[in-house]
C-alpha cells in the first residue's frame, strides 16, 4: 500500500509540474495583474463577505443564499486550514517554476495542500447556488477564476486547487443537509361562494378599531371615500369593542360585515359574522392582519374590488375552548381563532422578528430573533394531547401554513380542515445548546427539537402552574387548559377572484 501511495504521489507530482509548465509558458500581459488582484481579493474571505453583503440587500432567496454560502465557506475554511493542511504538509511551487513577474510575493508559508482559497470560493458559490441557482451560476466563473489564480500566481499546485475545490463543494452539500431546501409553496386555492355585491359599500357595516397600530384620521377618510354608502363605526378606547361589533352586525340593512383592525379584532368580527350569517370583508388595517393577506385583501383596492363584485370564498374557523380559574371550578370560554395561537416564547419571538424585519427581511430577522429569544428564555412544562413536554414554543395554526418549519408565514388554502401544530421542545439533553446551534446554523426545521404535526383536535394542559396563552395576538393569563377544534367552511369572506 505504501508503494502504491508513493507511486500515486509521484504521478500527481509529475502532472502538477506538467500543468504548471504550461501555465508558465503563457505570454505575459494584463491578465497577470488581474489574477494577482483577484487572488488577493479573496484573502481571508473578503471577496465572499462582500458578495454576501451585496446579496443580503435583496430579501428572500438572495439573502438566504448569502447566509448559506457563508456557512458553507466557514465549514470549508475550517476543515481545510485546521484539518487537512496539518495532515498533508506539502511544499509550495518554487520561483523557478513560474516567471518572476507572475509569482506571488510574499508566498504563503502554510502547507500547499489543499488550497484554502479554492475551498472557500467553491463552497460559497455552490452553497449560494443550492439556494438560488441563478446566483450560483453568476458566482461560478468568479470562483473558478479565484481557484485558477492560485496556480497562475504560483501559490499552489493544480492538485491542491482540485482537492480544495472538492472540499468546498463537499462543505456546501453537507451544510445543505443541515439546512434542507424548502419545498415550493402550493398554489393558492379557494372554495368560491356567492356573496352580496356592495357597490360603494351599500349594505356594508364596517367596524374600525381606532386602537389599531396604523389608524389615522387619513384611514377613516379613505374608508369613507371608497365606501361612501357604508355604515362605518369607529370604536374608541373607552368603548366596548365586542358590543360595537355586534351592533354593527345587527344594523338595519346590513348584508355584510367589514372590519378594520389587527388579528384580534378580525377574530371577534369573524365570530359575529358567523353568528349572524354574514360574509366578512377584512380590510388591511392594524399592526398585523394575517387574515387579510391570506384572503387576498391585503390592499384597500383589492378589498373594494372583491366587495363591489361580490366575490367571496369559504374559510374554516378554529375554536379555542379555554379553561381558567381554580382547578375545582374552572371558567370556560370559547374563542374564535382565525389564524394562530401560541404558548411559551412565541409571542416574544414574533415581537422581536417584527422589530428586526424592516432592516433584515423576514427570514434573516427570524433567525436573529430566535437566537435572542431563546438565549435568555426558559421552557414551559405542558401536556400536549396527553404527552408531557418541556416546550420552548407550542404553536397551533388554523390551517396548514408554509414554510413547514419554525417560522410559518403563508397559508395558501383557507379551508383544508386541519390544525397546524408545531413545537420546539426542550425534552432532549443539552436542550439549550441544541437550540442555539440550530438557530445559528439555520437548521431548526430539521432539528430533533422541532416537531411538526397536524390534526383536527388538539388539547394543551398547563399542569402545575397556569400558562400564558395568545390567540390571534390577544394574550390570556392564568389559562389551565385549551382545546382546539375546527369548524369547516363556517365563514364566508370577500376575496378577489383571478381576472
Amino acid at each position: 500500500m505504501q508503494s502504491t501511495w508513493r507511486g500515486s504521489h509521484r504521478w500527481i507530482s509529475r502532472l502538477d509540474k506538467y500543468l504548471v509548465r504550461h501555465v508558465s509558458d503563457l505570454p505575459g500581459g494584463n491578465h497577470d495583474a488581474f489574477f494577482r488582484r483577484l487572488s488577493a481579493s479573496a484573502n481571508h474571505g473578503k471577496l465572499w463577505l462582500a458578495a454576501a453583503a451585496a446579496m443580503a440587500a435583496f430579501p428572500g432567496r438572495p439573502r438566504r443564499a448569502a447566509l448559506h454560502g457563508l456557512i458553507a465557506q466557514a465549514v470549508a475554511s475550517a476543515v481545510t486550514n485546521v484539518g487537512f493542511k496539518t495532515l498533508l504538509p506539502r511544499a509550495r511551487p518554487l520561483p523557478e517554476h513560474l516567471p518572476v513577474f507572475r509569482f506571488v510575493h510574499p508566498q504563503p508559508t502554510s502547507s500547499s495542500m489543499p488550497s484554502g482559497h479554492s475551498a472557500s470560493a467553491v463552497a460559497f458559490a455552490v452553497g449560494a447556488g443550492l439556494v438560488q441557482p441563478v446566483i450560483g451560476a453568476a458566482l461560478a466563473p468568479i470562483a473558478a477564476g479565484v481557484a485558477y489564480s492560485r496556480v497562475h500566481t504560483g501559490a499552489h499546485w493544480p492538485s491542491d486547487v482540485f482537492f480544495g475545490s472538492a472540499l468546498g463543494a463537499g462543505a456546501a452539500f453537507l451544510t445543505r443537509r443541515w439546512w434542507p431546501v424548502r419545498p415550493p409553496f402550493p398554489d393558492v386555492a379557494r372554495t368560491w361562494t356567492t356573496a352580496p355585491e356592495l357597490p360603494g359599500g351599500m349594505g356594508l357595516s364596517i367596524v374600525v378599531n381606532t386602537l389599531g397600530g396604523s389608524f389615522t384620521e387619513e384611514t377613516a377618510a379613505a374608508l369613507r371615500e371608497v365606501f361612501p354608502k357604508a355604515h362605518i363605526t369607529p370604536v374608541h378606547p373607552d368603548q366596548d369593542l365586542l358590543r360595537e361589533i355586534r351592533l354593527a352586525a345587527e344594523h338595519p340593512g346590513t348584508r355584510a360585515l367589514g372590519v378594520w383592525g389587527s388579528d384580534g379584532t378580525v377574530g371577534a368580527a369573524a365570530a359575529a359574522a358567523v353568528e349572524h350569517v354574514l360574509p366578512l370583508l377584512v380590510l388591511p388595517g392594524g399592526t398585523l392582519n394575517h387574515f387579510a393577506r391570506d384572503a387576498g385583501t391585503g390592499s384597500l383596492r383589492e378589498a373594494v374590488a372583491a366587495a363591489s363584485r361580490g366575490e367571496a370564498a369559504l374559510a374554516d374557523i378554529g375554536i379555542a375552548t379555554v379553561e381558567r380559574g381554580l382547578a375545582g371550578s374552572p371558567e370556560r370560554a370559547q374563542l374564535t381563532m382565525l389564524n394562530t395561537s401560541s404558548v411559551g416564547l412565541y409571542p416574544n419571538f414574533v415581537r422581536r422578528r417584527g422589530q428586526l424585519q424592516p432592516a433584515l427581511g423576514k427570514p434573516l430577522a427570524g433567525v436573529v430573533a430566535m437566537f435572542r429569544t431563546f438565549a435568555a428564555g426558559t421552557p414551559t412544562t405542558l401536556t400536549v394531547d396527553g404527552r408531557p413536554h418541556k416546550v420552548w414554543i407550542s404553536y397551533v395554526g388554523r390551517g396548514r401554513y408554509y414554510p413547514r418549519d419554525h417560522a410559518p408565514l403563508f397559508r395558501p388554502v383557507m379551508d383544508d380542515g386541519v390544525l397546524d401544530v408545531r413545537m420546539i421542545t426542550a425534552d432532549e439533553s443539552f436542550a439549550r445548546i441544541r437550540l442555539l446551534w440550530s438557530v445559528l446554523t439555520g437548521t431548526v426545521a430539521s432539528s430533533r427539537i422541532t416537531h411538526l404535526s397536524e390534526g383536527t383536535r388538539v388539547r394543551i394542559d398547563a399542569g402545575g402552574s397556569p400558562m400564558a396563552l395568545a390567540v390571534d395576538g390577544e394574550a390570556l393569563a392564568g389559562v389551565r387548559s385549551v382545546e382546539y377544534t375546527v369548524r369547516r367552511r363556517a365563514l364566508a369572506y370577500y376575496s378577489p377572484q383571478p381576472q
